[in-house]
C-alpha cells in the first residue's frame, strides 16, 4: 500500500515537473495531481529537491536502459554506437520532462534544471566512456582518451540531431550514420594513392 502511494507520488511529481518545470512545481501541486495529502508526500520525501532528484535518477536509469537495449554484440562498435546514441537522444528529445527543463533554463536560468540536465549529460558521457574503453580493449578502435572522445562524439551527435534542425530539414538516421562514419571513422583527408 505504501509503495503504491509512493509510485503515485513519483508519477504525479514527474507530470508536474514536465508540465510546469522545476520552479513552478510545488508540493501542493504534486499532492493535487497524486490525489493525496501533502503530508503523505513528506512521508517519502523530505522536500521538493529530494523528490526531483528521485525523478531525475529514474530518468537517467531509463536512459541507460534505452542505450543498452540498442547494443548487440554482433553489430560492432560503429553500428552499436550510432544505435545507442540515436535512441538515447531521441528518448531525451521526446521526453516532456527534459523539454520543459530545457525551456525553463532558457527562460529563467533555473539552477536546479541546469544541474539536472548536466547530470543527464554526464550519465551519457559515462556510458560512452565505458563503451569506448571496451572497444579499445577488444581492438575495435585505436587507443584514445575515452573522456575526450566521448565528449567529441556526443557533441557531434547533438549537432547532427538537434542543432542542424534549427535551420535545416532534419537528417534521417541513415544520413546521420553516414556523416558520423565520414567524420569519425574515415576522416575527411583524401587518400593519396
Amino acid at each position: 500500500m505504501a509503495i503504491d502511494r509512493k509510485v503515485k507520488i513519483i508519477e504525479a511529481a514527474e507530470q508536474s515537473f514536465a508540465s510546469f518545470g522545476y520552479k513552478a512545481t510545488t508540493m501542493d501541486s504534486v499532492a493535487r495531481i497524486a490525489n493525496v495529502g501533502k503530508g503523505t508526500i513528506y512521508t517519502f520525501f523530505k522536500n521538493k529537491e529530494e523528490l526531483f532528484s528521485e525523478i531525475m535518477g529514474q530518468f537517467i536509469y531509463n536512459l541507460k536502459k534505452v542505450a543498452m537495449g540498442a547494443i548487440h554484440e554482433e553489430d560492432g562498435f560503429f553500428n552499436n554506437l550510432h544505435g545507442a546514441l540515436y535512441r538515447v537522444l531521441e528518448f531525451r528529445k521526446e521526453h516532456q520532462l527534459t523539454i520543459k527543463l530545457t525551456q525553463e533554463i532558457k527562460e529563467a536560468g533555473t539552477v536546479q534544471a541546469q544541474e539536472a540536465l548536466a547530470k543527464v549529460e554526464d550519465a551519457i558521457l559515462d556510458f560512452l566512456q565505458g563503451f569506448i574503453r571496451e572497444a579499445m580493449e577488444r581492438g575495435e578502435i585505436q587507443t584514445c582518451d575515452p573522456k575526450v572522445t566521448a565528449f567529441v562524439i556526443l557533441k557531434l551527435y547533438i549537432a547532427l540531431v538537434f542543432d542542424w534542425e534549427l535551420r535545416h530539414a532534419p537528417l534521417s538516421s541513415t544520413e546521420i550514420a553516414d556523416l558520423f562514419e565520414l567524420y569519425l571513422l574515415n576522416g575527411l583527408k583524401k587518400n593519396s594513392d
